[in-house]
């Protein structure tokens, strides 16, 4: 079966998928506006266990494959040991936590959250090790190496080095090649540079060296867009995922579609399917052999919940195993 849906879906919006990061990318983890933090085995096709929040989680991660990390609209970033079935508070923002990601490389975890600030915290001493301002809300993050890129309200893009985040002060402030709000940021494996994603059905191909010769390298696309009868519908890319082995990547709209792409010969390697609603999360295997799918009302019509082309109600969560031809560059 080259694709399965996953039993006992969260009931309200899948904010993030992301596969534990060993034991053969046995576990996934899912965070849903519902207050939830699923765990399912993907091997055995089975739901496992869950925790909760105190209201709706924004994003979650694995720092190792027996515990999770997460965060969401009641400002708390917990520490759960699925082994022992205990939560720790490790503390709080101002506001809500849009992102939680853990750092392997530096053994850090990173949140960045609607007050504008991202902050370092020590898994060992379980503290927060450092603060730093941000030029608006943050919308997205990622980080390769000791790189981290955050992606902020008003196009604002920061990228800093993780060593020296004591000094509060990023390597670099861009601003987003794309005209509109970006959606996700994810960095390319070999640590060259970044690929950003907006609401416009448009991505970007960035780069971070300054030389001049490697900036000219950078490009943007259009995407996850649709015609009909001469009237072009316009869909965001809500998320993106690394092969890490092939250097390739996939995206998700709002139009329920997953896109490969071969960013270095700058063409589209194959479309899957359509889903059930929007896509809001993507996240590929260790192995790069499966790519959870998470699907999902992502209010891209408002309210107006009779206007949207899918089952509001759904909330779906598909693997799918694939296969070289998918995700190998050509």
């Amino acid at each position: 079966m080259t694709e399965y849906q996953l039993q006992n879906p969260p009931n309200d919006g899948i904010t993030a998928v992301h596969f534990s990061p060993n034991n053969q990318s046995q576990f996934l983890l899912a965070s849903s506006w519902d207050g939830s933090v699923r765990l399912y085995d993907v091997n055995q096709h089975t739901f496992r266990q869950m925790y909760k929040h105190n209201g709706p989680v924004l994003d979650c991660c694995f720092p190792d494959s027996s515990r999770a990390l997460s965060g969401g609209l009641d400002r708390t970033l917990k520490l759960f040991d699925f082994s022992a079935q205990k939560d720790l508070s490790l503390g709080q923002h101002e506001n809500a936590i849009r992102c939680v990601h853990y750092s392997s490389e530096m053994n850090a975890i990173i949140t960045g959250s609607w007050d504008a600030t991202i902050k370092i915290w020590d898994l060992r001493t379980q503290n927060c090790v450092g603060s730093c301002p941000l030029p608006d809300k943050v919308y997205t993050l990622d980080s390769v190496g000791e790189i981290l890129v955050v992606g902020t309200a008003q196009r604002k893009v920061s990228i800093w080095d993780l060593r020296k985040i004591a000094a509060q002060t990023p390597i670099e402030n861009r601003e987003s090649n794309l005209k509109y709000q970006t959606r996700c940021i994810r960095c390319f494996p070999n640590r060259q540079g970044y690929v950003l994603s907006s609401i416009e059905g448009r991505v970007a191909v960035e780069f971070f060296d300054p030389n001049p010769e490697i900036q000219k390298k950078k490009y943007a696309f259009k995407c996850h867009r649709t015609k009909e009868k001469e009237v072009e519908n316009i869909f965001p890319v809500n998320a993106i995922a690394f092969h890490k082995q092939y250097g390739t990547f996939a995206t998700g709209g709002s139009d329920a579609y997953v896109n490969m792409w071969d960013g270095s010969n700058k063409k589209r390697l194959c479309q899957f399917h359509q889903y059930p609603a929007g896509i809001t999360s993507l996240a590929f295997s260790n192995e790069g052999n499966m790519l959870a799918i998470a699907s999902s009302y992502n209010y891209e019509y408002g309210a107006e919940l009779q206007l949207a082309p899918c089952d509001v109600t759904k909330n779906n969560i598909f693997v799918r195993r694939v296969s070289d031809l998918e995700t190998k560059p050509k």
